[in-house]
């Protein structure tokens, strides 16, 4: 079973982290939330929208080896506080090194830009891609896969994102029972 690791940090868009990991655990893929709080305890993260979600772990407890992807939501603080997290960037670069797959939503490919990891074509959040100042961008798809690297566009993508990991992962089979299961005939 595929393993991905999903890093929040307070101000995460709550619609796109829920969804990944539902859509995923669906999927039959594991996923790993991990606060990127140095200081929290109780692993409590709060979202752009005043929800709060339990991670797993601390940040400081992973190993880019266990896992065969890092997943990034989006919300801008969340984005800012990954891109600016020297853990999550070494994660990012390893990964990248290592040929693992790595996904971003919404503004996070900025984080991914910032580490370098950027694919040469991407879709953000509409808007985002003057902060990334990256060429490449492209805001014809809702999903965009570029080698290794997947990148979506924000809250209203993350269901077919999801689905898109979950094909990558689990097979065409999977992929057609979860999005028939949930009802998700728009994604395509």
């Amino acid at each position: 079973m595929a393993l991905v690791l999903l890093p929040l940090a307070q101000g995460f868009e709550e619609v796109e982290a829920v969804a990944l990991i539902d859509v995923l655990r669906r999927g039959g893929i594991g996923i790993r939330v991990a606060t990127v709080d140095p200081h929290k305890d109780d692993n409590l993260v709060l979202g752009a929208n005043g929800i709060t979600l339990q991670a797993d772990t601390n940040i400081k407890n992973v190993v880019s080896e266990d896992f065969d992807m890092i997943l990034l939501p989006g919300g801008w603080e969340n984005t800012y506080t990954l891109a600016d997290n020297k853990t999550v960037q070494t994660l990012l670069k390893e990964f990248k090194a290592k040929e693992k797959i790595i996904g971003a939503i919404c503004a996070a490919p900025y984080a991914l830009n910032k580490a370098g990891v950027l694919g040469e074509d991407y879709t953000c959040y509409p808007g985002a891609e003057e902060e990334i100042d990256k060429q490449g961008y492209r805001n014809d798809k809702s999903v965009v896969i570029d080698g290794n690297i997947m990148t979506s566009r924000g809250p209203g993508t993350a269901l077919c994102f999801g689905l898109e990991i979950v094909k990558k992962f689990s097979g065409e089979e999977t992929y057609l029972a979860v999005k028939e299961g949930m009802l998700l005939e728009f994604c395509v």
